[in-house]
């Protein structure tokens, strides 16, 4: 995607730093950020699914002080990858040590991935990061009050109020129609989320339920380009967004469709959104 690409932004979708090296992690991106001209983001998060955490040797009862030292880490790398100096509990020391290479950018940008609950929230506002949220399912009028007290802290912390971006995730598709759309990603969408071995973990949705999170303030983002582009700006005037990021495969999506929408974002949705905000084209 570097090569092949020369404006837009490189980002994880959420990298879970509760299972990978800190050290790792910035040293990847930074070589990315190398590769692509200074485009490269950090997007860390903690998870939601556990069922990774004993393949890396991390104690579920561990859970939150492990994200949070492996964050204290990944900040100090961040601040200042020539002399890193920190401790902590899970992994070793680092003293005085450089962690090559370093990124163009002066800093790489880093966003905390959240699901939502109040106290990633208040972790990413106290720290003043941008807060990326994960958004897949519900009303997002309820995210309202979610990101009212992220940049509460974060204000109240003494962060500038314009470093309080914010962004959300959700699953996107965009069809020829709105009824196109919706009926070609039900089933993929349905197979996606249903219980699924060794856990049983999922749900099980009706077309009655999809229709409704696909809805004009659903968390889905499909339909027509119109359509979805009228749901993104509407996002954008209810919750303040700074960045939307769609996720595009999904449920076995075969590769026409992925390309399809792909193009249809490419070509109808985003120009329209720049557009009616102002920015280049």
């Amino acid at each position: 995607m570097a090569q092949a690409t020369g404006r837009i932004r490189l980002a994880s979708a959420v990298s879970v730093l509760s299972t990978v090296d800190p050290v790792r992690l910035h040293q990847d991106f930074a070589s990315l950020d190398l590769l692509s001209g200074g485009r490269a983001e950090i997007i860390a998060g903690r998870s939601a699914f556990a069922e990774a955490f004993r393949l890396f040797g991390v104690d579920l009862d561990d859970y939150d002080e492990v994200f949070s030292e492996k964050l204290r880490l990944l900040l100090a790398v961040r601040e200042n990858p020539g002399q890193v100096t920190w401790a902590g509990r899970f992994r070793p020391a680092l003293d005085g040590l450089p962690v090559p290479p370093r990124p163009l950018q002066e800093q790489l940008p880093l966003w905390l991935g959240v699901g939502g609950t109040p106290a990633s929230v208040e972790r990413a506002g106290s720290l003043g990061l941008p807060m990326a949220l994960g958004l897949i399912g519900g009303d997002i009028r309820r995210t309202r009050a979610i990101v009212e007290h992220y940049r509460t802290v974060g204000t109240a912390a003494g962060h500038p109020y314009e470093r309080l971006e914010f962004a959300v995730s959700s699953h996107f598709y965009v069809g020829v129609t709105s009824q196109s759309a919706r009926d070609d990603v039900f089933p993929r969408y349905r197979e996606y989320l249903r219980p699924k071995p060794p856990t049983g973990r999922g749900w099980h949705v009706t077309r009655a339920d999809f229709d409704a999170v696909s809805g004009p303030y659903g968390a889905l983002v499909v339909g027509s380009p119109q359509e979805v582009i009228d749901k993104i700006l509407t996002e954008r005037e209810l919750l303040g967004l700074d960045r939307f990021m769609g996720q595009v495969d999904f449920g076995g999506m075969p590769a026409p469709m992925v390309h399809g929408s792909i193009e249809l974002l490419a070509t109808e949705v985003a120009p329209a959104i720049r557009k009616e905000l102002g920015l280049p084209a």
